[in-house]
Protein backbone atom coordinates (compact mmCIF):
# COMPACT_ATOMS: atom_id res chain seq x y z
CA UNK A 1 0.00 0.00 0.00
CA UNK A 2 2.84 2.25 0.63
CA UNK A 3 4.60 1.66 -2.16
CA UNK A 4 1.97 2.60 -4.49
CA UNK A 5 1.32 5.52 -2.61
CA UNK A 6 4.91 6.33 -2.51
CA UNK A 7 4.30 5.58 -6.60
CA UNK A 8 1.20 7.71 -6.77
CA UNK A 9 2.77 10.80 -5.19
CA UNK A 10 6.15 10.50 -7.33
CA UNK A 11 4.40 9.98 -10.48
CA UNK A 12 6.26 6.39 -11.05
CA UNK A 13 2.76 5.12 -11.49
CA UNK A 14 2.10 7.30 -14.57
CA UNK A 15 5.53 6.50 -15.93
CA UNK A 16 4.61 2.62 -15.62
CA UNK A 17 1.55 2.87 -17.46
CA UNK A 18 3.05 4.62 -20.17
CA UNK A 19 5.63 2.31 -20.50
CA UNK A 20 3.49 -0.50 -20.50
CA UNK A 21 1.12 0.67 -23.26
CA UNK A 22 4.00 1.63 -25.33
CA UNK A 23 5.83 -2.00 -24.10
CA UNK A 24 2.53 -3.23 -26.29
CA UNK A 25 2.29 -0.96 -28.92
CA UNK A 26 5.64 -1.93 -30.01
CA UNK A 27 4.75 -5.72 -29.42
CA UNK A 28 2.02 -5.24 -31.97
CA UNK A 29 4.50 -2.94 -34.40
CA UNK A 30 6.95 -6.06 -34.28
CA UNK A 31 3.79 -8.67 -35.27
CA UNK A 32 2.52 -6.34 -37.71
CA UNK A 33 6.23 -5.97 -39.13
CA UNK A 34 6.38 -9.67 -39.56
CA UNK A 35 3.27 -10.27 -41.27
CA UNK A 36 3.54 -7.70 -44.18
CA UNK A 37 7.64 -9.42 -44.57
CA UNK A 38 5.45 -12.73 -44.49
CA UNK A 39 2.94 -11.06 -47.32
CA UNK A 40 5.88 -9.54 -48.90
CA UNK A 41 8.06 -12.99 -49.69
CA UNK A 42 4.41 -14.56 -50.36
CA UNK A 43 4.12 -11.90 -53.21
CA UNK A 44 7.69 -12.18 -54.23
CA UNK A 45 7.68 -16.13 -54.18
CA UNK A 46 4.35 -15.91 -56.26
CA UNK A 47 5.90 -13.22 -58.97
CA UNK A 48 8.38 -15.28 -59.52
CA UNK A 49 6.45 -18.45 -60.22
CA UNK A 50 4.21 -16.33 -62.86
CA UNK A 51 7.39 -15.73 -64.79
CA UNK A 52 8.00 -19.59 -65.10
CA UNK A 53 7.02 -21.46 -67.56
CA UNK A 54 4.36 -24.10 -67.37
CA UNK A 55 7.11 -26.79 -67.57
CA UNK A 56 9.33 -24.98 -65.58
CA UNK A 57 6.67 -24.08 -62.87
CA UNK A 58 6.05 -28.42 -62.99
CA UNK A 59 9.78 -28.73 -62.73
CA UNK A 60 9.98 -26.64 -59.67
CA UNK A 61 6.95 -28.65 -57.77
CA UNK A 62 8.39 -32.15 -59.43
CA UNK A 63 5.27 -32.98 -61.39
CA UNK A 64 4.78 -34.65 -64.73
CA UNK A 65 4.28 -32.09 -67.58
CA UNK A 66 3.84 -32.84 -71.09
CA UNK A 67 2.46 -30.65 -73.69
CA UNK A 68 1.65 -30.61 -77.04
CA UNK A 69 4.44 -27.72 -78.24
CA UNK A 70 3.36 -27.92 -82.85
CA UNK A 71 1.17 -29.68 -84.49
CA UNK A 72 2.28 -29.62 -88.35
CA UNK A 73 -0.08 -31.30 -91.08
CA UNK A 74 1.18 -32.18 -94.95
CA UNK A 75 -0.88 -29.96 -96.80
CA UNK A 76 -0.36 -33.03 -100.03
CA UNK A 77 -1.47 -35.85 -97.78
CA UNK A 78 -3.57 -33.95 -94.70
CA UNK A 79 -3.36 -37.87 -93.68
CA UNK A 80 0.54 -37.01 -92.79
CA UNK A 81 2.00 -35.01 -90.13
CA UNK A 82 3.25 -34.99 -87.12
CA UNK A 83 2.77 -33.21 -83.35
CA UNK A 84 5.54 -32.00 -81.62
CA UNK A 85 5.47 -32.89 -77.91
CA UNK A 86 7.66 -31.66 -74.82
CA UNK A 87 7.94 -33.86 -71.48
CA UNK A 88 10.01 -33.34 -68.28
CA UNK A 89 11.37 -36.04 -66.55
CA UNK A 90 9.07 -36.51 -64.76
CA UNK A 91 6.56 -37.36 -67.33
CA UNK A 92 8.79 -40.12 -68.05
CA UNK A 93 9.41 -41.74 -64.54
CA UNK A 94 4.72 -41.82 -64.62
CA UNK A 95 4.99 -42.91 -67.71
CA UNK A 96 7.67 -46.07 -66.38
CA UNK A 97 5.58 -46.29 -63.43
CA UNK A 98 3.15 -47.45 -65.55
CA UNK A 99 4.61 -49.88 -67.45
CA UNK A 100 5.59 -48.14 -70.36
CA UNK A 101 9.17 -48.56 -71.07
CA UNK A 102 11.87 -48.21 -74.58
CA UNK A 103 15.21 -47.19 -75.43
CA UNK A 104 14.85 -43.34 -75.28
CA UNK A 105 12.51 -41.10 -73.57
CA UNK A 106 11.34 -40.21 -76.87
CA UNK A 107 10.63 -43.84 -77.85
CA UNK A 108 8.36 -44.08 -73.94
CA UNK A 109 6.33 -40.84 -75.18
CA UNK A 110 5.79 -42.62 -78.37
CA UNK A 111 4.55 -45.40 -76.96
CA UNK A 112 2.31 -43.44 -74.94
CA UNK A 113 0.83 -41.11 -77.64
CA UNK A 114 0.36 -43.87 -79.66
CA UNK A 115 -1.97 -45.43 -76.94
CA UNK A 116 -3.62 -42.41 -76.53
CA UNK A 117 -4.45 -41.49 -80.06
CA UNK A 118 -5.61 -45.26 -79.82
CA UNK A 119 -8.09 -44.84 -77.55
CA UNK A 120 -9.48 -41.66 -78.93
CA UNK A 121 -9.92 -43.45 -81.86
CA UNK A 122 -11.38 -46.24 -80.03
CA UNK A 123 -13.78 -44.18 -77.74
CA UNK A 124 -14.95 -42.42 -81.10
CA UNK A 125 -15.88 -45.47 -82.52
CA UNK A 126 -12.86 -46.12 -84.75
CA UNK A 127 -11.90 -49.89 -85.52
CA UNK A 128 -8.35 -49.61 -84.32
CA UNK A 129 -7.46 -53.03 -84.71
CA UNK A 130 -6.72 -52.81 -88.83
CA UNK A 131 -4.89 -49.39 -87.91
CA UNK A 132 -1.04 -49.06 -88.38
CA UNK A 133 0.94 -46.39 -87.05
CA UNK A 134 2.86 -45.75 -89.50
CA UNK A 135 6.89 -44.75 -88.63
CA UNK A 136 9.16 -43.31 -86.49
CA UNK A 137 11.35 -40.59 -87.43
CA UNK A 138 13.23 -38.98 -84.15
CA UNK A 139 14.37 -35.28 -84.70
CA UNK A 140 16.37 -34.01 -82.04
CA UNK A 141 15.28 -30.23 -81.71
CA UNK A 142 18.27 -29.71 -79.01
CA UNK A 143 17.52 -28.06 -75.34
CA UNK A 144 15.66 -31.47 -74.62
CA UNK A 145 13.31 -31.75 -76.95
CA UNK A 146 12.25 -34.10 -79.86
CA UNK A 147 10.36 -33.80 -82.81
CA UNK A 148 8.76 -37.42 -83.55
CA UNK A 149 6.76 -37.84 -86.86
Amino acid sequence: MIKNFFKKITGLDRIEQITAEAEAKMQEAVEKAAEHQREAALAKAEAEAAKLSPKELADKNGEPYVAVLDTKVNPDNPRNGFFELDWNEHFIVQLKNSGYSGESDEAIVDQWFQDLCRNVGAEAGVNMDRRGSGYININSLGDGRSEVS
